[in-house]
This record gives C-alpha cells, sequence and structure tokens, in this order.
C-alpha cells in the first residue's frame, strides 16, 4: 500500500494531458472487458449445468474457481506488478487471461469438468493481475482529488460489458441448452481469446507514462516485501471495513 501512496502522491499535481487521456482511454476498454468476461459466468452455469448434468452445487463451482483466483492472486499480483509496473502488469494480465480463455478448446474437447474449473482460474487470474495493475493506474492518470470520478467513470464501462455480456453470450452459447455441445463454447472463448492477446500486444507499445515500478532500493527503503506492507495495512481500520463491506456485497451479488 506503501507503493500505491508514493505512486499517488508523485503524481498529484500533474494536471490532465493528451497522454494521460490517451492512457484512461485505453484502460477504460479493459475494465469493459473484464466486465463482459466476469458476467459470462452466469451464461457457462447453465450450459455447463446441461453439458454434464451437475447439481446446483457442482455448477456453482464455476463461481468458486473464478472469485477464488481472486483471493488467491491479488496478494502475487501486487508483487508482480510492483517489479514490472503497471503497464507491463496489464500485458501480463492480458495474456494470462487470453490462456484461460484458450484452454476452453480442449476442456471441450477432452469433455472435462475439471478442466473447465481450471480454465476459469487462469482467466479469473489474469483479469486479477489487470484488476491491480488498471485501477491504481487511473487513480493516478490526473490530479489526485478527481482519481474518484476517474474510477466511476471507467467503472460504468465496466457495468456496460456486464450488461452486453448475457445478450451476446446468450445467442452465442444459450441457444440450444438442452443440448449442450462442447462445440458451443469453442468459438466465443477463442474469440475472447484472441481479442484480449491483440490487446496485449497494444499495451506492449503504447506510449503510456510509466508508473508503478518499484526499484530494489525503494523497495527496501519502503521495508516492505514485493508489494504491500501487510503490518501497515492492518492499521487502517476504515480498509479493513471496506473490505468486510466488498464481501458481504458480492456475496448478496453472487
Amino acid at each position: 500500500m506503501a507503493h500505491i501512496s508514493s505512486s499517488v502522491s508523485a503524481t498529484q499535481s500533474l494536471q490532465s494531458t493528451p497522454k494521460q487521456t490517451f492512457a484512461l482511454a485505453s484502460l477504460t476498454t479493459l475494465f469493459f472487458m473484464w466486465g463482459f468476461i466476469t458476467c459470462l459466468n452466469d451464461i457457462l452455469i447453465p450450459y455447463l449445468k446441461g453439458m454434464f448434468s451437475l447439481s446446483y452445487t457442482q455448477a456453482m463451482l464455476i463461481q468458486f474457481c473464478f472469485f477464488g483466483a481472486y483471493f488467491v492472486m491479488s496478494i502475487p499480483a501486487g508483487k508482480l506488478v510492483s517489479k514490472i509496473g503497471y503497464q507491463y502488469g496489464i500485458v501480463v494480465g492480458l495474456v494470462v487471461a487470453a490462456i484461460g480463455c484458450a484452454l476452453f478448446y480442449p476442456a471441450a474437447d477432452a469433455h472435462v469438468y475439471e478442466l473447465f474449473l481450471f480454465a476459469l482460474f487462469v482467466l479469473a487470474s489474469g483479469i486479477t493481475i489487470l484488476q491491480v495493475s488498471a485501477n491504481p493506474y487511473v487513480s493516478v492518470l490526473g490530479a489526485a482529488k478527481t482519481a474518484s470520478s476517474r474510477l466511476t467513470m471507467t467503472q460504468a464501462f465496466n457495468s456496460l460489458g456486464t450488461t452486453v455480456a448475457p445478450i451476446i453470450g446468450g445467442w452465442l452459447i444459450l441457444s440450444e441448452v438442452s443440448q449442450a455441445t462442447a462445440e458451443q463454447v469453442k468459438f466465443p472463448y477463442l474469440m475472447l481469446s484472441a481479442s484480449l492477446l491483440i490487446m496485449a500486444i497494444i499495451f506492449a507499445f503504447l506510449k503510456l507514462p510509466k508508473l508503478g515500478k518499484t526499484t530494489d532500493s525503494e523497495a527496501e527503503s519502503q521495508d516492505v516485501e514485493g508489494f504491500v506492507d501487510l503490518g501497515s495495512v492492518w492499521q487502517y481500520r476504515h480498509l479493513i471495513l471496506g473490505a468486510v463491506g466488498i464481501f458481504v456485497y458480492v456475496g448478496a451479488e453472487v
């Protein structure tokens, strides 16, 4: 957390520039994409339930594996981003998410439910890296006092993705739920994999502000291992209560 705070402080005096505006527009596409992909889980539940004759408990392992990756990978993702910076963190996240989408093809060929769950975990791990990279990146692209407004705006496109996904996903995947076949899931997720790889290539070459990378000397001076100083995090009562609030909210949403 100390690293994020120092990044924000270092950019508080920066005013919005064309370069920052372009970077923000590019990041907004990521929010749309992971909102779209996350909402496809709701499409997968009836699809895989019909394909494998699952109980509702077994079918909900889809959500468990997907959101479980957020819990497992968040701190490792933070450490990764602290080493390579926000931009390359986004590139890595896109590549990992693309691999997760591509794994749906062999999972469908093998007709093994556990392989679908593994593919979802890999996909969600990529999205976790994206979230760790993109959210702080948006907050530092401009004046600190307008950071919440920028995050709200980009999250609006995330919500747009969740609105569009059921329409497109239902058309591509759920047209024949009563006769669910492996072929129905291959094409949509291969398309998503290709789209994510294209975005990874674009972000690798975009001229974006170099933010978020911590040198070894900086890490030592902050007395942190990697990215998060857990000793200082627990001192912020509002942060802990906020995490509990998000936990309860997501539980209610699911």
